[in-house]
């Protein structure tokens, strides 16, 4: 963590260590693939409650991501208050109408038509939860003092996909949203003006006639997405 005392640089033996064979490592690597592979991005959900708790255990993991000088410029709220998700609802619809009026132009919305998207945002009122990622982009001390945050975008997104993960693993279905702007988010959330909303996270249960875009099982072949030297 940063401090505004100096800290000294100081080292503790490495406190967890996998000890596997290569055929051990290959196991693993592919279960998890198998895994992931089950991840989808759902719109269609049902209200079931999912307890608090399974989200601060997810949010826990997303905290312990690696983080540029371990400052770890992120925050996140959970929403499950249906009040607060019905305004987040109409105000990122608001957005979406301008968007798909045109606001996002030509090229970005025939992009979008194959995922079947449109203004109307419902899972943001239905889905038990919704997380709003925040990157704070500096941080403070107590006296007020400013101090810089580095790499904001790069931790905060692998916090992100950390989060991502958990709530899957968990057995919950996720979306990510996010219209634009966001700036809505800081008002309705009571965030101060430091940190900038990047993402919305509608986490749930599957509605049991819900579906996903067929193109969305599309994905590019390991050839197209790496390169090995």
């Amino acid at each position: 963590m940063f401090a505004k005392d100096k800290l000294t640089y100081t080292t503790i033996p490495l406190p967890d260590r996998a000890d596997m064979s290569d055929v051990q490592m290959q196991a693993e690597s592919t279960s998890f693939l198998d895994r992931m592979r089950t991840r989808h991005s759902v719109r269609d959900y049902v209200d079931r409650p999912v307890p608090r708790e399974i989200i601060e255990t997810c949010l826990r993991t997303a905290g312990s991501a690696p983080s540029g000088a371990n400052h770890q410029p992120w925050h996140f709220v959970a929403i499950s208050n249906p009040a607060i998700k019905q305004r987040i609802r109409e105000e990122a619809e608001e957005e979406e109408r301008k968007f798909y009026a045109g606001g996002g132009g030509d090229e970005w919305i025939r992009a979008l038509e194959p995922i079947g998207t449109t203004a109307d945002k419902p899972h943001l009122t239905i889905a038990p939860w919704l997380i709003v990622v925040f990157a704070q982009r500096w941080g403070e001390f107590d006296d007020g003092t400013r101090y810089k945050n580095y790499y904001v975008p790069e931790s905060v997104n692998i916090a992100t996909g950390f989060l991502l993960t958990a709530l899957h693993l968990s057995g919950l279905c996720t979306l990510t949203h996010t219209p634009n702007p966001m700036k809505f988010l800081n008002a309705a959330l009571g965030r101060p003006a430091s940190e900038k909303p990047t993402m919305i996270i509608a986490a749930g249960h599957p509605a049991p006639d819900a579906v996903v875009p067929s193109v969305a099982k599309i994905k590019k072949p390991l050839e197209e997405i790496s390169t090995f030297l």
